[in-house]
C-alpha cells in the first residue's frame, strides 16, 4: 500500500515536508482541511515523486516549503496531495489517474518517469503538469521545445554541464585516461546525458566502456568490471544507480579509483565529485512556476526553466581514501567540501 502524505499549506499553521524518507506525523488528514480562509481560494496539488533517494527529497521539501512561503500573497490555501511511486511504472500511471479523477487543480512530478506518466494521464483532462528534475524534456516526449512547451505541461530541467564535470575530473584526477560510464538504458534521463558525454569524450579522443545495469542489484556487478578495465567511472542523474550509489562508491574506494557523478546527493553517498544544480533550487524554481500556474498562467505558455549555477561538490572523505588532492577546495577529509563554480 503506497503511503499518502497530504499536507495543508493554511495561513495559521504551516506544516513543511521533510527531506527524510518517512511519514510526517504532523500532517493532516486529507479530510481535515477544512473551509478555505476568507478572502482566498483552496486548490489541491497532486504531488508524486519517482521514488524516495536523497536528491528527490530534497526537491519536494523545497516545493512544499515554497509553496508554504508564498500561499497567502498569492491568495491560496493550498493542499499537497503527496504520494511515491516507489519507482514503478505501474504504480505511477494508477496514482496520475487517481490526480486526475479527483480533478486536482495541477500535478506537480519529479523525475522523468513520473513527470511522462503525469503527462499521459492529464493528456485530455485539462490538469496542468509542471515538472521538475527532467534532465532532457524534449528528447523524453514531455514538451515540443524549451523555449515554448505548448500543451498544458511545463517545469524545470537538472541539465547538468558535462564539460564542466570533466574539466574537474581532469583537474583532480590528471592521470585518469579512460571512463567506465554505468547508467541504466531504460531512463531516458540517462540516454540524453551519456550521449552528451560520449560526444564530449570521442571529442577529445578519450576511450570509455559501457556498464549498463536495468536495476539496483546490477550495480555492484557492472562497476566492478568497470573498475577492472578504466580509471574512472562516471554516472549521470540516473535513480538506478543513485539508489545504489553507497555499493558502487565503497567498490571504487576498495579499487582506488574515483567515480564522477552528476548529483551532489550521489557525492554525500560516497562519489568523488560533481559540478551540478542545487537541488533545493530546484525544487524552489519549480513551486515558482506552480504557482505561476495556479494563479491563471497557461503551463504551456511558461518556457522550461534550467538552472544555470552551477556549483563545484566533493567528498573529501572518498577524496582522502583514494589518495587526491583536493586542497584546493578544501581540507581532505571533510565529509562535503562545495565550492560555487
Amino acid at each position: 500500500m503506497k503511503k499518502l502524505f497530504t499536507v495543508l499549506l493554511a495561513i495559521a499553521v504551516v506544516f513543511v515536508m521533510t527531506a527524510c524518507g518517512g511519514g510526517n506525523a504532523s500532517a493532516p488528514d486529507a479530510g481535515s482541511a477544512g473551509p478555505a480562509a476568507p478572502g482566498s481560494r483552496m486548490v489541491t496539488v497532486g504531488l508524486i515523486q519517482l521514488t524516495e533517494h536523497p536528491s528527490l527529497d530534497e526537491i519536494r521539501t523545497a516545493i512544499t516549503a515554497r509553496l508554504t512561503e508564498k500561499a497567502r500573497e498569492n491568495g491560496l490555501e493550498i493542499e499537497v496531495n503527496y504520494q511515491n511511486g516507489q519507482g514503478d511504472t505501474s504504480t505511477i500511471n494508477t496514482i496520475c489517474q487517481q490526480f486526475v479523477a479527483s480533478k486536482v487543480d495541477v500535478i506537480v512530478a519529479i523525475a522523468t518517469p513520473a513527470a511522462q506518466g503525469a503527462a499521459t494521464a492529464a493528456e485530455n483532462s485539462g490538469i496542468p503538469v509542471v515538472f521538475s528534475a527532467v534532465t532532457d524534456p524534449v528528447a523524453a516526449g514531455l514538451v515540443e521545445s524549451i523555449e515554448a512547451p505548448g500543451g498544458n505541461i511545463t517545469g524545470t530541467s537538472d541539465a547538468i554541464p558535462v564539460e564542466k564535470i570533466f574539466a574537474l575530473a581532469q583537474e583532480l584526477t590528471p592521470d585518469v585516461k579512460s571512463y567506465g560510464l554505468i547508467y541504466n538504458t531504460s531512463e531516458d534521463n540517462s540516454l540524453s546525458v551519456i550521449a552528451q558525454v560520449k560526444t564530449y569524450l570521442d571529442g577529445k579522443g578519450i576511450p570509455y566502456t559501457e556498464g549498463a545495469v536495468t536495476t539496483s542489484a546490477d550495480v555492484q556487478a557492472s562497476a566492478r568490471n568497470l573498475l577492472e578495465k578504466c580509471d574512472a567511472v562516471f554516472a549521470p542523474i540516473d535513480n538506478t544507480v543513485a539508489s545504489a550509489m553507497a555499493v558502487l562508491a565503497d567498490e571504487a574506494i576498495k579499487a582506488k579509483k574515483p567515480v564522477y557523478v552528476a548529483a551532489d546527493s550521489m557525492v554525500a553517498d560516497g562519489g568523488l565529485a560533481t559540478v551540478g544544480v542545487n537541488y533545493t533550487n530546484l525544487g524552489t524554481q519549480t513551486a515558482d512556476m506552480v504557482l505561476k500556474v495556479l494563479t491563471g498562467t497557461p503551463a504551456g505558455e511558461i518556457p522550461v526553466e534550467i538552472l544555470r549555477d552551477n556549483a563545484v561538490v566533493i567528498n573529501g572523505i572518498t577524496a582522502a581514501a583514494i589518495g587526491v588532492d583536493v586542497s584546493k577546495y578544501g581540507p581532505s577529509g571533510d565529509d562535503i567540501i562545495s565550492a560555487v563554480n
